[in-house]
């Protein structure tokens, strides 16, 4: 039986703030983890033993998967890092050195493998690409898709003759400089031979490194190019785009959460919502024992998540709410992203909402709501004072 590893130590730089409290691959999408997605997806497949590389953050995914038994597969786990004077230090080794560490450990991998980064959702017919692998003999395969040239800046790029053996391939490289715009989705198969060109304990990269070496030293490395569905989260607006994507139908097969009670509307459970006295224009999703007083307005594509307020007058429109966020009256809500305690706008720019000193009009829902609301009469002066401030353009501009 095939074995799997997912990568899963990287520190998502390009998608922080999320990941500063969340790891990469734990990020939610439609509420289930990224991870979670593509585990599920090789249980299809008949992938039930895999080895996962974590670092930062580790123990979150550690302890939300622990050994597989409930996801029907059994996961294993190579950390990447030490314990100095007490404290975690994680010091990640690149996505083919976390492999290299894995099998000098155990041999894990004694046959024909797949690996795959943590940070994505894919429909793959994963028999498809084994049949390819395994026809073509090579020690390294690819899944290719074909991106426009201006997003090639992203991704690993690689050129391919006829017989789809890679000829060349690079390494996010710009617009200009790309030799194609056929990219690497994070998604291998190798044989065990592969870690003969891997070098122990250290350092050593996939894409950067161990693809261009396999190159220039001219063995065989193809590279298949198939039609299916790949939801890459590589920065913060891709968060955005494939919530989008998958409430609008544009992402087909992807589990919406909960009931669907109405025309575009699902629910989670324990959710108290009017429906005949509320304004939800899908398609919107509502997280369990979430309450939408009458009043409120929820224009979709937008997601609240569970255990969420959002109070009488609050307008909320095309955007992701976290879990327990409270919402109040004076509140309007575009384009943006609530998670944690960052307001993330579309496009990637974000605030620490701490730092707006606005806990009165978005909060945690857990908080004592009525002691932020002392005095109706100072409330309605802070929110002017918020909106006539000139120092604080982003605050306005949440709440215009």
């Amino acid at each position: 039986m095939m074995k799997a590893m997912i990568l899963a130590a990287g520190k998502g730089t390009r998608v922080w703030p999320v990941t500063k409290t969340t790891p990469k691959p734990m990020i939610p999408i439609m509420r289930t983890p990224l991870m979670e997605s593509l585990i599920l997806h090789f249980r299809q497949f008949g992938i039930t033993e895999i080895a996962v590389n974590t670092s930062y953050m580790g123990s979150d995914i550690e302890n939300y998967f622990r050994d597989g038994r409930q996801f029907g597969v059994d996961i294993t786990y190579s950390f990447e890092g030490k314990i100095i004077d007490g404290e975690v230090q994680a010091k990640a080794l690149g996505s083919a050195g976390g492999m290299k560490k894995i099998q000098q450990f155990s041999g894990f991998f004694d046959d024909t493998f797949i690996v795959v980064c943590g940070d994505a959702w894919v429909d793959l017919d994963l028999g498809k690409v084994f049949e390819f692998h395994k026809a073509k003999g090579g020690i390294a395969t690819i899944v290719l898709q074909d991106v426009p040239l201006e997003e090639v800046h992203k991704y690993g790029v690689v050129k391919r003759d006829q017989d789809m053996k890679i000829q060349a391939f690079q390494e996010k490289p710009s617009a200009e400089e790309a030799i194609s715009n056929t990219i690497n989705t994070g998604i291998y198969v190798f044989e065990p031979e592969i870690f003969d060109h891997i070098p122990a304990d250290q350092e050593f990269d996939i894409g950067g490194e161990l693809f261009p070496s396999l190159v220039e030293k001219g063995l065989d490395f193809y590279g298949i190019s198939l039609d299916f569905q790949w939801v890459d989260v590589g920065n913060l607006t891709d968060i955005w785009q494939a919530t989008s994507d998958i409430l609008t139908g544009k992402i087909t097969g992807y589990p919406i959460p909960g009931k669907q009670i109405a025309d575009n509307l699902w629910c989670g459970i324990n959710v108290d919502v009017n429906l005949d006295k509320v304004n939800i224009q899908g398609p919107v999703y509502i997280g369990n024992g979430s309450r939408i007083e009458d009043g409120a307005t929820i224009i979709g594509p937008a997601t609240i998540g569970a255990n969420c307020v959002v109070e009488s007058g609050a307008i909320i429109e095309r955007c992701m709410i976290d879990d327990y966020t409270w919402v109040s009256q004076v509140v309007t809500l575009q384009d943006k992203v609530l998670f944690g305690e960052h307001c993330i706008e579309q496009t990637g720019e974000y605030v620490h909402l701490p730092d707006w000193n606005i806990g009165w009009a978005i909060n945690d829902s857990r908080c004592v709501i009525e002691h932020l609301k002392v005095d109706h009469d100072l409330y309605q002066a802070s929110l002017a004072a918020s909106k006539l401030d000139s120092s604080k353009p982003l605050q306005e501009k949440l709440l215009r």
